[in-house]
């Protein structure tokens, strides 16, 4: 057994530990699936030493990529066991990007152009914007929405193939869920098999959310995981086939799939206002996300919430804070929205060429931030660079 296969072991191990436990899963999406029973771990510390060891020898075999994804592992394992690393140091390692963040003036020059694509729309910037702009957006019924996402993801298809090059077959199962959690949709998977779940207690659903999740969950990471799982099996890649929201292909992931829209269809206004406005809320809450690490104290964070997002509620600050700050996975799982949406949204205003050298790549391999650096070094720091 070759060292990529050791740690893929290791982890699928770690996996079935977890959620023999109940809690967070491992992998989310398996690109080498097996039909081999898998004997869970016997505890976090068993698993941390075998990490530990293979991490060394990963480098010791100067294996850059298992390295990284080794880092990220023992990084967010030594989170759940307790540790509290700095914020910039803990995203470094699981997400393998900065947590610097981004400068008042950026982020206010962002909420400019998301103000002003709410503007030509008749949608005013305070307390009713984000339900005006559900209202504006069509909203329809709950059991409407899977066919909606189906009918989207059908019509994008093509253009989406033909942007990234992926001729990857996969096949898709909607289901609905309805459980406390931050997320709304949830897309995971294995080989070409992709399940979106429609979490009932969080989800709204409008004729631009069901555009907007097609290319996001079904055509973002329902088929780059199809893509990547495709590769796995025609050749012999040198990176971990699984998949984990800890780890540093999440920058590339949830960034692409929600800039998509940027490079696919600039010309539905709707949409690309849905994006200009999660673009600038996902600033917004790396604010919150950094602040709330560095000591800040919670009546500070709510106030300044209100002040740049008047239309979010209590409730909706509350689970901001709680998730990045006393969640280990989501403290470093949900940075990669801001890093990555921002780093996209700057790639969807650069030259045809490296826009189609990115998107192509990026159906190929689970790029890291090091990686989409060196195909655009021209472009922004990823994670900020605010001092």
């Amino acid at each position: 057994m070759n060292l990529r296969d050791e740690i893929e072991t290791t982890l699928r191990a770690w996996h079935a530990y977890e959620t023999a436990r109940g809690t967070p899963a491992v992998i989310d999406f398996d690109c080498a699936p097996t039909t081999a029973h898998t004997e869970p771990a016997t505890s976090r510390l068993d698993v941390h030493q075998r990490l530990t060891d293979l991490r060394t020898r990963a480098a010791e075999a100067g294996a850059d990529h298992l390295t990284t994804r080794l880092t990220a592992d023992l990084a967010y394992l030594g989170a759940l066991l307790g540790e509290h690393r700095p914020l910039n140091d803990y995203v470094q390692a699981t997400q393998g990007c900065t947590a610097a963040g981004w400068q008042d003036g950026y982020i206010t020059h962002r909420g400019d152009q998301a103000r002003q694509a709410l503007a030509a729309l008749g949608i005013q910037w305070g307390p009713d914007t984000a339900r005006d702009l559900h209202g504006t957006e069509g909203p329809i019924e709950t059991d409407e929405a899977p066919d909606a996402i189906r009918q989207a993801a059908t019509d994008y298809e093509d253009a989406v193939r033909q942007a990234t090059g992926s001729s990857a077959p996969f096949t898709l199962t909607i289901e609905t869920a309805d459980v406390d959690a931050y997320w709304a949709y949830w897309l995971d998977g294995a080989g070409d098999k992709v399940r979106l779940r429609l979490n009932l207690r969080h989800a709204s659903f409008t004729k631009v959310a069901a555009r907007q999740f097609a290319l996001h969950e079904v055509l973002g990471h329902g088929l780059q995981g199809a893509s990547w799982s495709a590769r796995a099996a025609a050749e012999d890649v040198p990176w971990v086939r699984l998949s984990s929201v800890h780890a540093p292909q999440q920058v590339l992931l949830e960034g692409l799939a929600q800039a998509l829209p940027l490079f696919l269809t600039p010309d539905d206004e709707l949409l690309i206002t849905r994006v200009r406005f999660d673009h600038y809320n996902q600033l917004v809450r790396a604010e919150l996300h950094k602040a709330l690490n560095q000591g800040a104290s919670i009546a500070e964070l709510a106030d300044h919430a209100r002040y740049r997002m008047p239309w979010a509620s209590d409730a909706g600050i509350s689970d901001v804070l709680t998730d990045r700050g006393a969640n280990p996975q989501l403290r470093s799982y949900l940075w990669a929205y801001p890093a990555g949406i921002d780093w996209f949204a700057n790639l969807a205003d650069t030259d045809q060429a490296t826009r189609a050298t990115v998107l192509q790549a990026a159906y190929q391999d689970p790029l890291t931030p090091t990686d989409l650096t060196a195909l655009w070094p021209e472009g922004p720091i990823i994670g900020g660079q605010d001092p």
